[in-house]
Protein backbone atom coordinates (compact mmCIF):
# COMPACT_ATOMS: atom_id res chain seq x y z
CA UNK A 1 0.00 0.00 0.00
CA UNK A 2 1.77 3.10 -0.92
CA UNK A 3 -0.12 6.70 -0.77
CA UNK A 4 1.92 9.63 -2.75
CA UNK A 5 1.88 13.78 -2.10
CA UNK A 6 2.92 16.56 -3.76
CA UNK A 7 3.00 20.46 -2.95
CA UNK A 8 4.32 23.55 -1.90
CA UNK A 9 6.64 24.94 1.23
CA UNK A 10 5.71 23.96 4.74
CA UNK A 11 3.67 26.29 7.20
CA UNK A 12 6.91 25.83 9.23
CA UNK A 13 10.32 26.30 9.14
CA UNK A 14 13.27 26.07 11.51
CA UNK A 15 17.09 25.18 12.01
CA UNK A 16 17.30 21.01 11.48
CA UNK A 17 17.88 20.74 15.23
CA UNK A 18 14.43 23.19 16.27
CA UNK A 19 10.89 22.77 15.59
CA UNK A 20 9.40 26.30 15.43
CA UNK A 21 5.48 26.64 15.46
CA UNK A 22 4.00 28.89 13.10
CA UNK A 23 0.98 29.90 15.25
CA UNK A 24 -0.33 28.77 18.52
CA UNK A 25 -2.27 25.54 19.59
CA UNK A 26 -6.61 25.79 19.04
CA UNK A 27 -7.87 25.26 22.08
CA UNK A 28 -9.51 21.53 21.28
CA UNK A 29 -12.56 20.58 23.51
CA UNK A 30 -12.58 17.03 25.53
CA UNK A 31 -15.02 15.32 23.69
CA UNK A 32 -18.44 14.19 25.33
CA UNK A 33 -19.07 10.67 22.72
CA UNK A 34 -17.23 8.12 21.23
CA UNK A 35 -18.66 9.14 17.58
CA UNK A 36 -16.17 7.77 14.98
CA UNK A 37 -14.36 10.59 12.84
CA UNK A 38 -13.11 9.80 8.98
CA UNK A 39 -9.70 10.42 8.73
CA UNK A 40 -9.39 14.20 6.88
CA UNK A 41 -5.57 13.69 5.21
CA UNK A 42 -5.01 18.25 4.38
CA UNK A 43 -2.68 19.16 1.72
CA UNK A 44 0.91 18.34 2.93
CA UNK A 45 3.24 21.36 1.37
CA UNK A 46 6.90 20.56 0.49
CA UNK A 47 5.96 16.51 -0.16
CA UNK A 48 7.21 16.18 -3.61
CA UNK A 49 8.65 13.10 -4.56
CA UNK A 50 7.85 11.36 -1.18
CA UNK A 51 6.02 8.34 -1.07
CA UNK A 52 4.21 6.82 2.70
CA UNK A 53 4.73 3.00 2.76
CA UNK A 54 4.13 0.14 5.65
CA UNK A 55 7.02 -1.20 7.31
CA UNK A 56 7.35 -4.81 6.90
CA UNK A 57 10.03 -7.31 5.32
CA UNK A 58 9.97 -5.24 1.98
CA UNK A 59 10.94 -1.85 3.24
CA UNK A 60 13.02 -3.30 6.35
CA UNK A 61 16.02 -2.26 4.74
CA UNK A 62 15.23 1.39 4.36
CA UNK A 63 14.19 1.67 7.45
CA UNK A 64 17.46 -0.02 8.96
CA UNK A 65 19.45 2.41 6.59
CA UNK A 66 17.94 5.38 8.31
CA UNK A 67 18.46 4.15 11.54
CA UNK A 68 22.07 3.75 10.62
CA UNK A 69 22.22 7.03 9.30
CA UNK A 70 20.91 8.54 12.46
CA UNK A 71 23.13 6.40 15.21
CA UNK A 72 20.73 3.97 15.62
CA UNK A 73 18.27 6.39 16.82
CA UNK A 74 19.32 7.96 20.14
CA UNK A 75 22.31 5.77 20.58
CA UNK A 76 20.92 2.58 19.61
CA UNK A 77 17.20 2.61 20.56
CA UNK A 78 16.05 0.88 16.94
CA UNK A 79 12.73 2.33 17.84
CA UNK A 80 12.49 -0.48 20.49
CA UNK A 81 11.34 2.05 23.29
CA UNK A 82 8.06 1.20 23.58
CA UNK A 83 8.13 -2.83 23.20
CA UNK A 84 7.99 -5.34 25.64
CA UNK A 85 11.63 -6.19 25.18
CA UNK A 86 13.19 -2.67 26.03
CA UNK A 87 15.26 -2.81 29.16
CA UNK A 88 15.51 -6.72 28.55
CA UNK A 89 19.28 -7.98 29.07
CA UNK A 90 21.62 -9.13 26.61
CA UNK A 91 19.69 -7.99 23.53
CA UNK A 92 20.18 -6.63 20.21
CA UNK A 93 17.73 -3.83 19.62
CA UNK A 94 18.17 -4.69 15.70
CA UNK A 95 17.45 -7.77 15.86
CA UNK A 96 14.52 -7.59 18.41
CA UNK A 97 13.14 -4.91 15.77
CA UNK A 98 14.04 -7.20 12.56
CA UNK A 99 11.85 -10.01 14.30
CA UNK A 100 9.16 -8.08 14.82
CA UNK A 101 9.12 -6.41 11.57
CA UNK A 102 9.12 -9.58 9.43
CA UNK A 103 7.18 -11.08 11.73
CA UNK A 104 4.02 -8.74 12.12
CA UNK A 105 4.94 -7.72 15.38
CA UNK A 106 5.68 -3.97 14.42
CA UNK A 107 4.03 -1.15 12.72
CA UNK A 108 4.49 1.96 11.18
CA UNK A 109 4.07 4.11 8.02
CA UNK A 110 7.66 4.60 6.41
CA UNK A 111 8.13 8.04 4.21
CA UNK A 112 10.27 7.37 1.31
CA UNK A 113 11.59 9.69 -1.13
CA UNK A 114 11.88 9.77 -4.57
CA UNK A 115 14.76 7.64 -4.40
CA UNK A 116 13.78 5.20 -2.15
CA UNK A 117 15.79 6.25 0.92
CA UNK A 118 13.24 6.80 4.08
CA UNK A 119 12.90 10.21 5.75
CA UNK A 120 11.04 9.15 8.36
CA UNK A 121 8.46 7.29 9.88
CA UNK A 122 5.36 7.39 12.87
CA UNK A 123 5.07 4.28 14.57
CA UNK A 124 1.83 2.74 15.94
CA UNK A 125 0.62 -0.78 17.22
CA UNK A 126 -1.74 -1.94 19.83
CA UNK A 127 -1.76 -1.18 23.10
CA UNK A 128 -0.11 -4.90 23.38
CA UNK A 129 2.64 -4.21 20.83
CA UNK A 130 3.38 -0.59 22.54
CA UNK A 131 2.86 -0.69 26.52
CA UNK A 132 5.86 1.08 27.21
CA UNK A 133 4.58 4.45 27.24
CA UNK A 134 6.18 7.55 28.77
CA UNK A 135 4.55 9.32 32.21
CA UNK A 136 3.38 6.02 32.87
CA UNK A 137 2.59 6.92 36.42
CA UNK A 138 0.78 10.13 35.60
CA UNK A 139 -1.38 7.96 33.31
CA UNK A 140 -2.06 5.42 35.37
CA UNK A 141 -3.60 7.99 38.18
CA UNK A 142 -6.33 8.91 36.06
CA UNK A 143 -6.45 6.68 33.15
CA UNK A 144 -7.96 7.64 29.84
CA UNK A 145 -10.40 5.49 27.86
CA UNK A 146 -8.62 2.22 26.98
CA UNK A 147 -7.12 2.54 23.37
CA UNK A 148 -7.13 0.41 20.37
CA UNK A 149 -4.00 1.79 18.74
CA UNK A 150 -1.28 4.11 19.76
CA UNK A 151 0.90 6.08 18.14
CA UNK A 152 4.02 6.16 19.52
CA UNK A 153 7.72 8.01 18.11
CA UNK A 154 7.69 9.98 15.12
CA UNK A 155 10.80 10.18 13.75
CA UNK A 156 12.16 12.46 11.31
CA UNK A 157 15.95 12.59 9.25
CA UNK A 158 17.92 15.45 11.04
CA UNK A 159 18.64 16.52 7.62
CA UNK A 160 14.90 16.63 6.24
CA UNK A 161 13.18 18.32 8.61
CA UNK A 162 11.14 20.82 8.66
CA UNK A 163 9.58 19.50 4.89
CA UNK A 164 6.03 17.94 5.88
CA UNK A 165 7.82 14.36 6.66
CA UNK A 166 6.18 13.90 9.89
CA UNK A 167 3.03 14.63 8.99
CA UNK A 168 3.06 12.82 6.14
CA UNK A 169 3.75 9.75 8.13
CA UNK A 170 1.08 10.77 10.59
CA UNK A 171 -1.18 11.14 7.66
CA UNK A 172 0.01 6.99 6.88
CA UNK A 173 -0.17 5.84 9.81
CA UNK A 174 -4.01 7.02 10.47
CA UNK A 175 -4.68 5.75 7.22
CA UNK A 176 -3.14 2.27 8.02
CA UNK A 177 -5.27 2.48 11.12
CA UNK A 178 -8.26 3.22 9.01
CA UNK A 179 -7.83 0.44 6.84
CA UNK A 180 -7.34 -2.20 9.85
CA UNK A 181 -10.88 -1.56 11.18
CA UNK A 182 -10.17 2.30 12.58
CA UNK A 183 -10.73 2.61 16.59
CA UNK A 184 -9.75 4.87 19.64
CA UNK A 185 -6.25 6.26 18.68
CA UNK A 186 -3.90 7.44 21.49
CA UNK A 187 -0.45 9.44 21.24
CA UNK A 188 1.53 11.23 24.22
CA UNK A 189 3.01 14.14 22.88
CA UNK A 190 4.27 17.35 23.42
CA UNK A 191 3.04 21.03 23.48
CA UNK A 192 5.65 23.18 21.38
CA UNK A 193 3.54 26.71 21.67
CA UNK A 194 5.34 29.65 23.18
CA UNK A 195 8.93 27.79 23.15
CA UNK A 196 11.55 27.04 20.90
CA UNK A 197 11.61 23.22 21.38
CA UNK A 198 14.23 21.28 20.38
CA UNK A 199 13.08 18.57 17.74
CA UNK A 200 15.52 15.74 19.11
CA UNK A 201 13.11 15.66 21.81
CA UNK A 202 10.25 15.85 20.15
CA UNK A 203 10.20 11.71 19.18
CA UNK A 204 6.55 11.77 19.56
CA UNK A 205 5.75 14.22 17.46
CA UNK A 206 3.89 17.35 19.11
CA UNK A 207 0.57 18.32 20.68
CA UNK A 208 0.29 20.87 17.80
CA UNK A 209 0.80 18.39 14.90
CA UNK A 210 -1.92 15.85 16.46
CA UNK A 211 -4.74 18.96 16.85
CA UNK A 212 -4.51 19.31 12.89
CA UNK A 213 -5.65 15.84 12.87
CA UNK A 214 -8.84 16.43 15.17
CA UNK A 215 -7.12 14.74 17.99
CA UNK A 216 -8.23 15.83 21.36
CA UNK A 217 -6.22 16.87 24.47
CA UNK A 218 -7.62 14.44 27.14
CA UNK A 219 -5.05 15.10 29.96
CA UNK A 220 -1.75 16.60 30.73
CA UNK A 221 0.78 13.83 32.43
CA UNK A 222 3.75 16.08 32.17
CA UNK A 223 4.91 19.92 32.02
CA UNK A 224 4.56 19.63 28.15
CA UNK A 225 2.92 16.33 27.64
CA UNK A 226 -0.49 15.53 27.29
CA UNK A 227 -2.66 12.33 26.21
CA UNK A 228 -4.15 13.01 23.08
CA UNK A 229 -6.99 10.57 21.71
CA UNK A 230 -9.37 10.40 18.70
CA UNK A 231 -11.60 7.96 17.45
CA UNK A 232 -11.09 6.63 13.73
CA UNK A 233 -13.89 5.14 11.45
CA UNK A 234 -13.03 2.20 9.49
CA UNK A 235 -12.28 2.74 5.54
Amino acid sequence: MVLRFDGEPVWWRGPASHLVVARPAPEVPVPDDDTPRTTTPEHVPDAAGLSVHELDASTWDAFAELVERNNGIFGGCWCIGWHPECGQRGISHRDVKERRVRTGGAHAALVLDADGRAQGWAQYGSPQELPNIKHRRRYDQEPPPVPDWRIACVFVDRRHRGRGVARLALEGALDFIARQGGGRVEAISETTAGRDAQGRFLFSGTVELFDRYDFDRVRQVGMHAWIVQRVLAAR
